[in-house]
């Protein structure tokens, strides 16, 4: 009996010995991911987040090594609520646990911001903020993976006059920096284009009612109203533009090209909103039926705006790891610099400030509730 517990404590030891091994030879790297988990949001923070998850997993089943240790990616998620003061703190946190890889922010208002941040801390930013703000403040490693509000903007602008051959336009922002920002550069084209400004009304991105304002705006009677904000409240905008009898169409960017429009909006949406997001039509990007089948398949859910973007970057980062056989975040970012690839639904390369070289623009309206791509540009 005693030399059956002697071979049993000599296996215990030797299975422990093993694992610590195995565990010596792994090395984790630590992907953060900010977004609004929580609020109107959170569909598109959720959203971006199954991108990350999806690459992360793709990345360890790939068994990628440096230095000798096979790496293990782990996903950080953190709730920054859209929320300035909330995505600071994220930020921080993020830093303070040398997380130096991070997917997001989402909101431009938290980009912003937090960008100062990551940078102190060294950290390896991709975020889908638009306002071109983001990228104007100088910080290295900070890379913006879509079109910008300067293109988004303007792109609806030259389609409201070439296309929707609207002469008359009316604008409205949620005062975020977003909303704002893409409603400016709406502007600057629109006058460009030589359509007529009727007026500028303002909200926040928090209201539900907007009967005044559109009050105001039929009196004009626009052909189209460009709304610089989020779904949450361009849908229940467009429902009261149909209560009012409007017959303009609602322009937006790339936060009203999204199945969230659809779910509250209802056939209000439909044939009305128009919108402009970065990247091509991913059912026509050459590996945009593929990714939106494999994304389906293990979330059971489409994809929104920007899982495929995320998800691009994500594998644009693992593959820099891999070939420059490095995790420090600058050798990584000084590969970005220097080559380019190309993804689900783009071809991802970046400027000295960290501006996509190649930002292609789709314009989608919506059928039966549902988002539907027109053309890319």
């Amino acid at each position: 009996m005693k030399n059956k517990r002697n071979i049993v404590s000599v296996a215990a030891i030797a299975a422990v010995a093993f694992a610590g091994h195995a565990m010596a030879q792994e090395q984790v790297v630590k992907i953060g991911q900010t977004g609004p988990l929580s609020g109107p949001n959170a569909f598109a923070g959720k959203d971006n987040e199954n991108g990350v998850r999806l690459a992360i997993e793709e990345l360890n089943a790939k068994k990628i090594a440096v230095g000798g240790k096979t790496l293990k990616f782990v996903q950080v998620s953190e709730d920054d609520q859209c929320d300035a003061k909330a995505g600071v703190a994220v930020a921080q946190k993020l830093v303070d646990d040398n997380v130096k890889f991070v997917m997001g922010p989402y909101c431009s208002g938290v980009a912003i911001p937090a960008s100062r941040v990551y940078s102190q801390g060294d950290t390896l930013v991709s975020t889908v903020g638009t306002n071109p703000k983001v990228t104007m403040g100088g910080y290295k490693n900070l890379y913006r993976i879509i079109a910008s509000d300067n293109q988004i903007g303007s792109a609806m602008a030259v389609y409201a006059a070439k296309v929707l051959k609207a002469t008359k336009v009316g604008v409205i922002d949620d005062r975020t920096a977003f909303g704002q920002g893409v409603a400016e550069e709406f502007v600057k084209e629109a006058k460009k284009q030589g359509l007529t400004v009727l007026g500028q009304e303002f909200t926040t991105d928090k209201s539900v009612d907007f009967q005044p304002i559109l009050t105001r705006l039929k009196a004009q009677d626009p052909q189209a109203i460009f709304f610089g904000g989020y779904a949450p409240q361009a849908a229940p905008m467009v429902r009261q533009m149909k209560g009012l009898g409007m017959s303009a169409k609602l322009l937006g960017g790339d936060t009203l090209c999204s199945p969230e429009m659809g779910k509250i909006g209802g056939d209000a949406v439909n044939d009305v909103v128009y919108c402009a997001q970065g990247g091509t039509m991913l059912d026509k990007a050459a590996g945009g039926a593929a990714f939106k089948a494999k994304f389906k398949k293990r979330f059971n859910l489409d994809p929104d705006a920007y899982a495929a973007s995320f998800y691009d970057q994500l594998m644009f980062i693992g593959e820099a790891i891999e070939k420059t056989g490095s995790v420090d975040q600058n050798k990584v970012a000084a590969y970005l610099n220097k080559t380019s690839y190309k993804g689900a639904v783009g071809t991802y390369s970046y400027d000295d400030k960290g501006n996509m070289t190649q930002a292609p623009i789709t314009v989608s309206t919506f059928k039966n509730a549902a988002p539907t791509p027109l053309a890319s540009y």
